[in-house]
């Protein structure tokens, strides 16, 4: 069996990459539109992609000598993952690889928005602003004994509960699949376990001080109008997880109404192309869709999935070859 022909159409960590090399794949770096993506695939054994290269089905049926479409990340929402198992495609990602990057990056809106930081960002030009706005900012509070509210608890939200567990914050979890939540706290010379109450949606949200979403997108958004009318007023709300988890035009009415205090965005429904409004918003946070791109993560990301292909590969090889 030849060596595959792989392309990596949204980038990979150069370790990544030269790992694949050293393992004698043919590797194409040259990023091809998506337009052309079907007229082309067929060309690859594999592809590689972020979350820009959608591969849907009419991908997959033009290339029937694809062996496997890896997500350098976790979603699969650009991917049509199940069509493309049922054709004998492998579909691999990474989903503990970026974990503890995008938890940092949800605590990072958390306590942006807390002591209101990106207003300072926007507004302390010179001195004019200077004590005016130390003098407003000056009753900020804390996020100790505060309650945060996970919408998911899979490892993102496991991980940004040992954080906030970390700060003394009181934690919730709201995750249909799960019936119990406990969280394992590493102490260095012993560990502990923690068991987190699990409640319905509807009856977390009025408890929320602070609301971060961790859940997959699928189909139906988490927060629309009828949940922002069930938080209380001051509750902080961050998502990091998919844009379509929000209604964004239900957030920015409930932030002109005085339903929310505040939101940190890093990803949203059209990237790059965001509402403005979103953007200009006094009391919005936001990132462009950075919460896993650390450089720690990345490493780890890549070789992980470099892992899974060369595995994939000597299964394939070995069957191809008749050898067990």
């Amino acid at each position: 069996m030849a060596n595959w022909k792989i392309l990596i159409n949204d980038g990979l960590e150069k370790s990544g990459v030269k790992a694949l090399e050293e393992a004698g794949m043919r590797i194409d770096l040259v990023k091809k539109n998506q337009e052309d993506l079907a007229g082309i695939l067929n060309d690859y054994q594999g592809i590689i992609v972020r979350s820009a290269t959608k591969v849907r089905k009419e991908h997959i049926d033009a290339a029937p000598g694809l062996q496997f479409i890896a997500r350098a990340g976790v979603g699969l929402d650009n991917v049509d993952a199940e069509y493309a198992r049922s054709k004998g495609i492998e579909v691999i990602n990474t989903p503990g690889a970026s974990s503890r990057s995008v938890a940092e990056l949800a605590m990072a809106h958390l306590l942006c928005l807390t002591r209101s930081l990106h207003r300072t960002n926007r507004e302390l030009t010179g001195a004019d602003r200077f004590n005016s706005l130390k003098k407003e900012l000056s009753s900020s509070g804390e996020v100790r004994a505060k309650t945060l509210v996970l919408l998911g608890f899979g490892r993102i939200g496991s991980e940004l509960a040992r954080m906030a567990w970390g700060l003394g914050m009181k934690i919730v979890v709201v995750d249909p699949f799960i019936q119990e939540a406990r969280l394992s706290i590493d102490l260095g010379t012993q560990s502990i376990e923690i068991e987190l109450p699990v409640m319905a949606r509807e009856q977390a949200l009025p408890l929320a001080d602070y609301l971060s979403l961790h859940a997959p997108f699928t189909g139906e958004c988490l927060m629309g109008k009828s949940q922002f009318e069930l938080l209380q007023p001051h509750c902080l709300l961050v998502n990091t997880s998919r844009g379509e988890n929000i209604d964004e035009s239900a957030l920015l009415e409930a932030l002109n109404n005085g339903q929310l205090a505040g939101a940190g965005l890093d990803v949203f429904h059209q990237e790059p192309q965001i509402n403005p409004l979103l953007l200009q918003h006094p009391r919005i946070s936001v990132s462009p869709h950075i919460a896993a791109s650390t450089r720690e993560a990345q490493e780890r990301i890549a070789l992980e999935l470099v892992d899974r292909v060369l595995s994939l590969y000597h299964i394939k090889s070995s069957v191809h070859s008749g050898s067990y």
